[in-house]
Formats: C-alpha cells, sequence, structure tokens
C-alpha cells in the first residue's frame, strides 16, 4: 500500500479500479489545517488528466504493471498491428483511441515498448525522436521571415508539422514524437 507521501511523479497506482500515473505532486500545508498532496494525475486507460487532492489518511494500491517490448507492423482502418519482440506469431493490434496522436509517427518495423494492466495493452510509447522522409513540402515563400518562417509539411506516414522554410521534398527530418515538432534536419 501508498501512502499520500508515496505519490510522487512516475508513481503508478490503482484508484476506483483503473490505473492512474502522477504527473505532478505539489505538498501543500496551511494554517491549521491538515497537510495536503495537490496531484495532477493520468488515468493509463482513458488518457484523461484529473486533478486531485489527497490526505493523510488515503491510501493506494500500487498498479501491477508489466512492460514488453514490441514491433509495430501496419495500420489498417484505425487499427493499429503489432507483434511480440522475438515472437512474431504473437500478433495484438490497438485501436486508434488507445494510440491517440502517437500513431500517425508510427513506421513499419519500428520497436515499441508496450505498458500491460490485466495481461491487457493500455499504453504504448514509441521513440522520443524519430526520423521522417517529407512526401510533401510547399515552395519557400520569400519574405514574411523576420520571426523565422515556417511552412507545414506532410511525412511519410501522413502526418503534418511545422517546418522550417528551408525544408524541401525528399529531405529527412527528426521529429520529437511527444510534441509533434520539428527538431532538426537529418
Amino acid at each position: 500500500m501508498l501512502s499520500y507521501t508515496d505519490l510522487t511523479k512516475g508513481v503508478l497506482f490503482i484508484l476506483d479500479g483503473a490505473p492512474y500515473e502522477v504527473l505532478e505532486t505539489h505538498f501543500l500545508r496551511m494554517q491549521q489545517r491538515k497537510a495536503v498532496v495537490q496531484t495532477k494525475i493520468r488515468n493509463l486507460i482513458t488518457g484523461k488528466i484529473l486533478d486531485r487532492n489527497y490526505q493523510a489518511s488515503d491510501t493506494f494500491e500500487e498498479a501491477e504493471i508489466e512492460r514488453k517490448q514490441a514491433l509495430f507492423i501496419y495500420e489498417n482502418k484505425g487499427e493499429y498491428w503489432f507483434t511480440e519482440e522475438g515472437n512474431p506469431k504473437n500478433r495484438f493490434s490497438l485501436s486508434a483511441e488507445v494510440m491517440g496522436e502517437r500513431g500517425k509517427f508510427l513506421k513499419p518495423n519500428t520497436k515499441v515498448s508496450t505498458t500491460l494492466f490485466d495481461d491487457k495493452v493500455i499504453k504504448v510509447e514509441i521513440p522520443i525522436k524519430m526520423d521522417f522522409k517529407v512526401v510533401e513540402a510547399p515552395p519557400a515563400i520569400r519574405g514574411n521571415t523576420a520571426q523565422g518562417g515556417t511552412k507545414q509539411v506532410v511525412l511519410e506516414g501522413g502526418a503534418k508539422v511545422n517546418a522550417p522554410l528551408f525544408i524541401n521534398e525528399g529531405d529527412m527530418i527528426r521529429i520529437n514524437t511527444e510534441t509533434g515538432e520539428y527538431t532538426e534536419r537529418v
């Protein structure tokens, strides 16, 4: 069992039968009141973020989370197909709701880390920085570059990101998959 002081960033616990991850914590003690821990937590199944306060009397059950490596195969009609690393016969699929925005940055044969809760995959973590080929890029227009101009380019997976004006079609660029932003040209 976890106490309210154990709720630090990255801790996984069970609340109302669902696994949650602590994103932020702040210890608050006001005069003549009980100490309170203010937290921002994320439901690992739905992705919903909640703000909750906990007192010294609150206890939590630690979540039994298992992590496994997997390999992304392909995406078809909103279903993302994966195979276990080292066991290509064991395949599983996830819906677009579970993958979220990260799904548009997946390329075939990408190694990912899966999070399992009750033998069910609830979260897929993809590499933070990945290289993509620019499939479509409008030509750069001179002017309006006092603050550094950007344009929207289309990547090989179909994702659209803002990139600097000097990026052309066929270039390889590195993208931060957490924020969806351009990092550098490769």
